[in-house]
């Protein structure tokens, strides 16, 4: 259910960035979406799909790049990506690690007209 207040603020990012632009429409979202930012994109496009009707919005589309989770071991410093949410450093298999990617979730960019 928090994805509707993400779509909110999403869309409300969105609709002054466009209108600042004097945009007529907009065509497509681009959102940062990292793994452990805690939102499912297939909830937020359900949620978009209604909260930006009767916008410039209603006919845009959400693309997602998926923006995996990055770790740092405070062992052995060694940055990786987790694989199967296995966050134990691939290396020496220390578990005390940094989270220093993931939590992304914001609007890269828009395409308007």
């Amino acid at each position: 259910m928090h994805e509707q207040s993400i779509v909110e603020s999403l869309l409300r990012v969105a609709l002054e960035n466009a209108e600042k632009g004097k945009a007529a429409k907009v065509v497509k979202i681009n959102v940062a979406l990292g793994e452990l930012s805690g939102a499912v994109d297939e909830a937020m496009s359900f949620y978009f799909s209604f909260l930006s009707k009767n916008t410039i919005a209603a006919e845009a589309t959400l693309v997602y790049r998926h923006v995996p989770a990055q770790l740092l071991c405070r062992k052995c410093n060694k940055t990786f990506t987790a694989k199967n949410m296995d966050f134990r450093c691939p290396d020496c298999r220390e578990p005390q690690v940094d989270i220093v990617g993931g939590r992304e979730l914001y609007v890269e960019s828009l395409e308007v007209e």
